[in-house]
């Protein structure tokens, strides 16, 4: 080989190529090292929103600002995406250079719908459970209260606004639900009144039960006062407990909270 010029030549020149291109490596290194290029300034945009309700900038700057390492060129953007996610009340972040010294950060922020489980996390308008401050939560109006096994929240998100709109016509909302380990729903309403719905036999069940318990709802709303629990799982009737309401003395004849057809109505003290 000592002996053959061309690949004596060939060898030489790929040395020399090696040398350029770590010398050319270095000096950007050295370059991008500069000062002039340190970062300056981090924008904060906001995804799908006018404005931040409950990130301010207080908050980023003891949560996030002081994990961003590097320069305009060296930081690393996952990482500060990372790092800002970690904020609370932030659901999502991207990040991006803006030439020549500055970061621009979108954030979306959650929005609670209302409480989930019995730990203080909250469940989102998209379905999402996190962690925040329940008191910045609850600082205009007071969240519904939900719960359900889990990776049952979008279930159970969507079950809410259907109940809202079954429910409008008697002029009632839901303001907590409970969906059981054994698949069973249970609505409170604003009015008090807890209503047991059982488990979708069907995908018409519930919608059936709620409309069941429409029609007959306001005779019993117009009887009865203070009505705490009503039980529709039954395939023709209900039971309910109220205040006020008691089971007749053995051998007297009990006397009907209402009489209608094909309902078989069942007066009881007693939740079901």
């Amino acid at each position: 080989m000592w002996q053959d010029a061309k690949t004596l030549n060939a060898v030489a020149n790929g040395l020399l190529a090696m040398v350029l291109l770590m010398c050319l490596a270095a000096g950007v290194w050295w370059l991008s090292q500069r000062p002039v290029f340190a970062l300056r300034a981090i924008r904060i945009e906001t995804i799908g929103q006018s404005e931040l309700k409950h990130v301010n900038h207080l908050t980023l700057r003891s949560s996030a600002l002081g994990r961003i390492r590097g320069n305009f060129f060296t930081t690393n953007l996952d990482t500060v995406r990372q790092a800002f996610e970690s904020v609370p009340w932030v659901r999502r972040a991207t990040v991006r250079r803006e030439w020549p010294d500055q970061l621009v950060v979108a954030l979306e922020e959650y929005e609670a719908l209302g409480t989930w489980g019995e730990d203080g996390r909250l469940l989102s308008t998209k379905g999402d459970v996190f962690t925040a401050n329940l008191a910045e939560a609850e600082e205009d109006r007071v969240l519904p209260e939900f719960s359900g096994p889990e990776g049952s929240e979008m279930e159970v998100l969507t079950r809410f606004g259907q109940l809202r709109t079954w429910f409008a016509p008697l002029k009632l909302s839901p303001e907590a639900l409970a969906l059981s380990s054994r698949y069973a729903w249970t609505v409170k309403l604003d009015n008090g009144m807890r209503v047991a719905l059982g488990r979708e036999q069907s995908k018409t069940t519930l919608k059936e039960r709620v409309d069941r318990l429409a029609g007959i709802y306001p005779q019993l709303a117009s009887r009865l006062r203070d009505i705490d629990t009503i039980d529709m799982r039954y395939p023709n009737g209900l039971a309910l407990s109220a205040r006020g309401l008691t089971i007749p003395a053995e051998g007297k004849k009990p006397v009907p909270v209402v009489k209608k057809h094909n309902n078989n109505i069942k007066p009881t003290s007693k939740n079901i």
